[in-house]
């Protein structure tokens, strides 16, 4: 019965592709799947070099040799009637030494949690009402278009009663993120894991979210939810390393099958995590058809992949002599690169709109370009090197800061050397870094000004945005998974001031073009006033795509006085009118404002034909709308047409 079972439901080409590393969707062929015409679930796992693999689950009291599983090449499969929904099952493997080991499903598509480890048969029916949400997103360009994230940690940003559910969580999220201004939310990893400490980024379930959070078709409840609220949703996926827990994909057939095959170089010395083999087929296979999974039955719309660096490096968390050189005699994961480009290729390639962002941190090259010259063929890259110095600029003392204006002004340097998100993350503010609010130097008010002040700066600056869950509000304690955010802070003033004030940035960058049109070029970016380093402050001009007419104008003062009659240089004749101000009294600042019209001068400043006098407050960022002479006379008939 078997072998006519296999012939005619098990495809020999889903095999193939999966063997020589092209499939991109090998959940149709591994893993548990239900099979209408017959009523019964097929069960596929690979596990070449097993002595035999049975299948094992509550239907059949957990007895290893119920229910034997049939070889068929590299594969063992068999099918299995009368199983419903949430039904427990492992695969029993005996390795070549006779042991036997009892694995979750590694194409799992629901699974327990936490120190309970076994896979859950599943069928998903859950009815999109998205179409819209897609249509508009594989007709956008990502790279012109505003990106501002919200990075949130599902357990920890506010519980009911004490527990998170997908479902349950959705309306008040999507509704939150669309008053605040967000245009997107980026989930840590919500792929199954075993240790909560881990945050998620030890991944034994690479096509399985959460249980924790309910099930499949809730997490498909709260993507929909989102999308229709307009929030697109990102997630963190971690094909970096995996841990060595025995029920997960490690020596999953009693061999190094999925991780590299050199035992010294099949683990990270840092994390004690094992890592992919990206040369082979099958791992290849394995993983882009994780992240094709997520995107095609859950609609994601982007990838942030974790630990890019420790990818591409051979030598990562290594010392010379503990790691073993490629083929070429250099440090670069040979394997590894290809794998990226396969995977962007197939991302990219497949779902029209979707992001693929790494997370990476050292200056490896055209990480954002395409394979096809050379590159990683992401879509996106974190901004590390923009993190750092900023983080370690606001952290000084305002009498030292101009004794490190390098630090404000360095990122311009490279910012178009790659597609960036400027990103302050959960990374930022884990024990022992201190909360964002908390690591601006100062007094309490001071410490406030000086977070609006840096928040007002990220938001001119070329890239796109990116902030970690309580920031936005001055969460003063660093993040802890366990606890939901201090969301009682809210009653007080100057935390519900931030608030506003971060909702105000979200909102004028989105609706103005010349903060997120041009990123990617100088074309968008012009420096006003750069070598103000006694004074520590900084301008410059925003401008978008040409036919948008749209110029806006960041001044920046980061000590704790005023500068009145500060210079700024101005390509053209015409006008600055105000249009928000970190010191603004609604948002907790001083109140000192510019008169309502600045008009430029004729009078050279740093190589610019015209200048103006601005005012700025203390600890603060500017904006400027700034309307060159020629749009003024067309602004100003205007009105008078319409009166």
């Amino acid at each position: 019965m078997y072998s006519e079972l296999m012939e005619k439901y098990l495809p020999q080409d889903d095999i193939f592709l999966f063997n020589t590393g092209k499939a991109e969707k090998a959940w149709l062929l591994l893993g548990c799947r239900y099979i209408e015409e017959i009523k019964m679930h097929r069960f596929v796992v690979w596990a070449p070099n097993a002595r035999a693999v049975s299948l094992v689950g509550d239907f059949n009291a957990w007895d290893s040799g119920a229910t034997p599983m049939q070889r068929h090449g590299g594969m063992w499969v068999c099918f299995m009637p009368g199983l419903k929904n949430g039904d427990l099952y492992k695969y029993c493997i005996t390795r070549k030494d006779g042991r036997c080991v009892f694995k979750s499903d590694p194409f799992a598509k629901w699974s327990q949690s936490g120190m309970n480890t076994a896979s859950r048969v599943w069928t998903g029916s859950h009815v999109w009402r998205d179409s819209d949400f897609l249509s508009r997103r594989a007709l956008s360009d990502p790279f012109s278009r505003p990106m501002s994230i919200y990075e949130l940690h599902l357990g920890s940003w506010k519980k009911r009663d004490g527990k998170v559910n997908y479902a349950d969580i959705a309306p008040e999220l999507a509704e939150y993120c669309s008053d605040m201004g967000y245009t997107h939310i980026e989930l840590l990893p919500v792929t199954e894991y075993p240790f909560p400490g881990s945050w998620g980024y030890q991944v034994t379930g690479y096509y399985a979210p959460t249980g924790r959070y309910g099930t499949p078709d809730e997490f498909a409840e709260f993507i929909d939810v989102m999308h229709n609220a307009g929030i697109g949703v990102i997630l963190d996926w971690v094909p970096a390393h995996f841990p060595r827990d025995e029920h997960g994909l490690a020596e999953f057939d009693g061999t190094r099958l999925y991780e590299c095959k050199e035992e010294r170089m099949a683990s990270h010395p840092e994390w004690g995590t094992l890592i992919f083999d990206y040369e082979m087929p099958e791992v290849q296979s394995f993983l882009i058809s994780s992240a094709c999974f997520f995107l095609e039955n859950y609609h994601i719309d982007g990838l942030r992949l974790d630990a890019v660096s420790s990818m591409l490096y051979l030598n990562y968390g290594r010392r010379d002599g503990e790691y073993t050189p490629n083929r070429e005699g250099g440090n670069i994961n040979l394997g590894a690169v290809e794998f990226l480009r396969k995977l962007n290729t197939s991302v990219l390639s497949n779902y029209p709109g979707v992001i693929t962002v790494a997370e990476e941190s050292t200056a490896y090259p055209m990480v954002t370009m395409p394979p096809s010259v050379g590159g990683l063929g992401f879509s996106f890259k974190w901004d590390m090197g923009y993190m750092h110095d900023t983080l370690d600029y606001f952290s000084l003392d305002p009498l030292f800061r101009k004794g490190s204006h390098d630090k404000l002004t360095f990122s311009m340097m490279y910012a178009f050397s790659e597609n960036f998100i400027l990103a302050y993350s959960h990374d930022e503010v884990v024990h022992g870094k201190k909360s964002m609010l908390d690591k601006m130097f100062g007094s309490y008010e001071q410490k406030f000004a000086t977070l609006r002040a840096l928040y007002g700066y990220q938001f001119a600056h070329p890239g796109k945005k990116l902030c970690f869950m309580g920031s936005e509000f001055g969460q003063f304690i660093e993040w802890n998974y366990e606890q939901e955010l201090d969301w009682l802070l809210l009653d007080y003033p100057m935390h519900e001031k931030l608030r506003e004030y971060y909702r105000a940035l979200n909102h004028i960058y989105r609706k103005t073009p010349a903060l997120y049109e041009v990123d990617k070029s100088w074309d968008g970016f012009k420096w006003l006033n750069v070598n103000e380093k006694s004074l520590s402050s900084i301008a410059f001009l925003r401008s978008a795509k040409p036919e948008s007419r749209s110029f806006i104008v960041c001044a920046c003062n980061f000590i704790p006085n005023v500068h009145r009659g500060f210079t700024i240089g101005l390509p053209n004749a015409g006008v600055l009118r105000e249009i928000l101000s970190s010191d603004d009294a609604a948002f907790g600042g001083s109140g000192l404002h510019n008169a309502k019209v600045i008009t430029a001068e004729k009078a050279e400043f740093e190589g610019l034909p015209y200048s103006a006098q601005i005012d700025l407050p203390p600890l603060s960022t500017v904006y400027f709308e700034y309307i060159p002479e020629r749009m003024n006379d067309e602004h100003e008939e205007g009105i008078q047409e319409n009166t």
